[in-house]
């Protein structure tokens, strides 16, 4: 018998006969890494396409043995079972696994069991609903700024497994955490961690938010240093409350207000840290202005909060806290200006997939003209039109779900003019800038900030910015 709980690097490997669920980056990484440590690895996926082909070549060569538009179940003498993150808690692959006993792992608790056990780099966690990516990034960059080799890997750049696998030895990793890769650990303990926010996403994967929020919280398990939670989100401080750390961990809020004990907040235009400092009853160690953080957008700075907070936990000085976040360079496709034309200013804000991270993009302008829809996942925008309504002056409408968002306009804010766009193919995005447009007027913001995921129309968030960014220089530049 394989005693699962003490399984590690150094472990023999060559008992285990692992199935690994899923040939995309975390799937194809997972199965090298097995591969290399001696486990005997088969490796299935339900589909049949190109990249899958691709990494089930290279995996053959090194000896595992690849079924592809794979519908059977799992295969026979299988001991562990390796999910990819695009596999549903649920699935019936599974339901199968559990009622043959055979242990479930998924990417991260796989990654966790792999480091090297003479220096293993410790974990630092962001996860939320939305600005993981950014916090991540934020963090990488601080980190780097200290002299630290930390990439930014997980849900974002490298896959995990290849990160622990890397015969250069990371001082420390900023790892992006998404709630479909959190299912399945079991002996992952973070050094610290974060829950930026938590609202309605992914419902359809997890079959509803109180799972999904369960599903979030298990990044503070275990915890070792500090259990970090949004001041202005009481869901991610009841997570904190809850959770089931090492002993000695502590909380530590953020806030984009004056922070109390235990806080980092903002006095008078500068990021302050409460936590992290020694006389912290009394005293505030400045950590760096807001002008500092680009684009310095109400949540962006709460991301900028929740990274340092990371950072001052590992121990990073107060000034590369702040060259940092001045060196940072956002990613594409998250408040981007694409240009201002006719004194119209066109923002690019495409990773915006979810409601909550509408909500932040359209509170961060006034009189928008607001371009949207696509696959909703499940989510209800009456909310949202709310709370919005005096600074939306029209919409734009476009993908599967527009109707969804139509009939939301008609009923919650009938006094918001908007126009559906039916077309589907490449040219839907340059009628959906036109008539974005037509709508606004000098001083007015043309923001898209869909709310919803862009697999209906486009191969991914950044597949949409890049057309609205086409289309605004196609048909604006030029006038």
């Amino acid at each position: 018998m394989i005693d699962w709980s003490r399984h590690n690097r150094q472990s023999d490997w060559t008992k285990i006969n692992a199935c690994v669920v899923g040939l995309g980056v975390a799937g194809f990484a997972a199965a090298d890494a097995l591969i290399e440590v001696g486990a005997k690895v088969t490796v299935i996926d339900n589909g049949n396409g190109e990249r899958q082909k691709e990494h089930g070549t290279v995996l053959e060569i090194l000896g595992a043995q690849i079924y592809l538009d794979y519908k059977g179940e799992i295969p026979a003498n299988t001991n562990l079972l390796v999910v990819s993150p695009g596999v549903r808690p649920n699935a019936e692959i599974i339901n199968e696994a559990q009622k043959k006993n055979i242990e479930i792992w998924g990417e991260f608790e796989l990654a966790w069991r792999l480091r090297p056990l003479d220096f293993p780099a410790p974990w630092l966690c962001v996860t939320g609903t939305n600005g993981k990516t950014t916090t991540s990034m934020m963090l990488s960059s601080i980190l780097t700024a200290a002299g630290l080799r930390a990439p930014a890997v997980g849900n974002i750049g490298d896959s995990l497994v290849s990160a622990v696998m890397d015969p250069i030895p990371a001082d420390v990793f900023a790892i992006e955490v998404g709630a479909p890769q959190l299912p399945f650990v079991r002996s992952m303990s973070p050094h610290s961690a974060v829950v930026l926010n938590l609202a309605q996403d992914h419902l359809d994967f997890f079959g509803g938010y109180e799972n999904y929020s369960n599903t979030k919280a298990k990044v503070y398990t275990n915890v070792q240093k500090a259990a970090i939670y949004n001041v202005q989100d009481a869901t991610t401080e009841k997570m904190v409350q809850d959770a089931d750390v090492i002993e000695g961990a502590r909380a530590v809020g953020f806030t984009l207000g004056i922070p109390g004990l235990s806080m980092l907040g903002v006095v008078e235009d500068f990021l302050v840290d409460r936590a992290f400092v020694e006389e912290r009853q009394t005293h505030a160690q400045e950590l760096c202005s807001v002008d500092d953080i680009q684009p310095n957008a109400p949540h962006n700075v709460a991301n900028a909060l929740a990274a340092a907070a990371l950072a001052r936990s590992y121990g990073v000085d107060a000034t590369h806290v702040r060259d940092g976040l001045r060196s940072f360079v956002p990613a594409p496709h998250r408040i981007a200006t694409v240009g201002e034309f006719n004194g119209i200013t066109y923002i690019d804000d495409s990773k915006a997939t979810n409601c909550h991270a509408a909500q932040m993009s359209l509170k961060a302008y006034d009189n928008v003209v607001w371009i949207a829809g696509g696959q909703a996942k499940g989510q209800d925008f009456a909310d949202l039109i709310k709370q919005n309504s005096k600074n939306i002056r029209a919409a734009v409408l476009l993908g599967a779900d527009k109707e969804l968002i139509a009939n939301t306009l008609r009923t919650v804010a009938p006094n918001i003019p908007f126009k559906v766009i039916e077309t589907t193919d490449e040219q839907a995005m340059t009628e959906v800038v036109v008539a974005a447009s037509e709508f606004a007027k000098p001083g007015d913001t043309v923001l898209l900030a869909p709310g919803c995921a862009s697999w209906d129309m486009f191969k991914d968030y950044k597949a949409r910015g890049n057309a609205f960014a086409e289309a605004v220089i196609k048909t604006q530049g030029k006038k």
